[in-house]
């Protein structure tokens, strides 16, 4: 069966705009544009269309799913089974989730006690496997399987004070940031308060700390698109900013 943009967009739950757009860099191109202009979809691009919502789904970006899918090598079937194991995960990340509420009703219906650190037992799960979803690969890569895992046993035991510690002191640097990039100057006094802020920020979560992987980083945030959009998201160019105040904070850049 063929589609038309709007018929695919009604049949997917996609909007035509982006339909559209996934045509205009490459990643999903329609079989032929008829005679009357209207793109048309076929079997080949419903099928292609499918994979590029699964790895969205499961937070992959434009450009790495386009890679992926517009390889010579790409296994439509290896994907599949690749998609499923992932959501697995994720539903076993829910799974928890919803246990941890149903806990906590049954603690506040006084059914049951129910400590400190089990209130926040699920949050701090459910952190380390998204970024492990997410991020694990490329963080890995760059700094060993040893300290990503010391890493997340830090978290996973981190106390409730500390754990509430370092969410406030997130949020400190998010708005001290904003405030630092509107003077443009990463050198400043502000941008500098936020890199000294996002050093401690890393520590509750660090194993150790050193200025030359604190600077990869940061370098991180702008190669890696994913990184760049969370820090973006409000004001572009943030995510660099933040790059260029922590290599002068750490001495990496005069």
């Amino acid at each position: 069966m063929e589609y038309t943009v709007q018929k695919l967009s009604r049949l997917a739950g996609v909007s035509a705009r982006t339909l559209r757009y996934y045509d205009e860099i490459g990643i999903l191109k329609p079989a032929r544009v008829n005679s009357s202009g209207y793109r048309i979809y076929g079997p080949a691009e419903i099928n292609r269309l499918q994979q590029i919502l699964f790895y969205r789904e499961l937070g992959v970006d434009l450009n790495s799913i386009k890679e992926i899918v517009t390889s010579p090598s790409f296994n439509a079937v290896e994907a599949l089974k690749e998609h499923r194991e992932k959501l697995l995960d994720k539903r076993k990340q829910l799974d928890k989730l919803i246990a941890n509420v149903e806990k906590t009703i049954a603690w506040q219906e006084r059914r049951i006690d129910m400590t400190d650190k089990e209130k926040f037992e699920g949050f701090k799960r459910q952190m380390v496997e998204e970024n492990e979803m997410k991020y694990g690969k490329e963080v890995r890569e760059k700094y060993g399987d040893e300290a990503v895992n010391k890493s997340n046993q830090k978290l996973r035991n981190m106390p409730q004070a500390e754990y509430e510690e370092a969410m406030r002191l997130a949020g400190e640097v998010t708005a001290v940031l904003d405030e630092a990039f509107q003077t443009g100057d990463p050198g400043g006094e502000l941008a500098q308060k936020a890199a000294a802020l996002h050093k401690q920020w890393l520590m509750y979560y660090w194993d150790s700390y050193s200025p030359e992987a604190h600077a990869g980083l940061a370098q991180m945030y702008v190669d890696d698109e994913r990184f760049t959009a969370y820090y973006d998201e409000k004001q572009p160019g943030t995510a660099q900013f933040l790059r260029d105040a922590i290599h002068i904070y750490t001495g990496f850049k005069k």
